[in-house]
């Protein structure tokens, strides 16, 4: 009797433990993909390519002026007075430097650009997978596009549609 007991207990609790497991809902989003789609995004892409592109010229420039500086002091070092030669020298030696902090302001400019521009569309995306997330009674969302996720199976609901939806549905700044 005690046995048939602890078989029904066991059985008890295993079907609880199943028909609790069955409840707990499950998704997932490739974030990459998914802002990839937003208009946001591709314009502040664009921006961000416009700038590196001003950058980059202005940078090119000043290389040009460097080079075209060195080959008239390489065709004419020897014919010039010590004087004048370290002169020339120091001038290039300072263009050069100016180029190398010109190159990292240039950098951190374009990281404080992306982030200013990026910030927003990441936040405006996890509020949407929040409320996608509430609102359809989920207890995860999985972001596919990390290399956390190592299996996903096709019970897991795509919430990508859901927060594309939540997003479009959002005012617009």
């Amino acid at each position: 009797m005690k046995i048939k007991n602890i078989i029904l207990a066991a059985v008890a609790v295993l079907f609880a433990v199943s028909a609790s497991a069955q409840t707990q809902k499950f998704a997932h989003v490739d974030s990459q993909k998914l802002i990839a789609q937003l208009d946001e995004f591709k314009q502040a892409q664009a921006k961000l390519e416009a700038e590196s592109s001003k950058i980059s010229e202005q940078m090119q420039s000043m290389q040009q002026e460097l080079q075209a500086k060195y080959n008239d002091y390489v065709s004419k070092a020897d014919s010039l007075p010590d004087v004048v030669r370290q002169v020339k020298e120091q001038e290039l030696q300072e263009m050069q430097q100016r180029m190398q902090v010109m190159g990292k302001a240039a950098d951190q400019s374009l990281q404080q650009t992306q982030a200013k521009l990026l910030q927003p569309i990441f936040n405006k995306v996890q509020e949407a997978i929040d409320a996608v997330g509430k609102e359809n009674g989920f207890i995860y969302i999985f972001d596919l596009s990390s290399q956390v996720v190592l299996f996903h199976s096709e019970q897991s609901t795509d919430a990508e549609p859901l927060v594309l939806a939540k997003i479009a549905a959002m005012p617009k700044n």
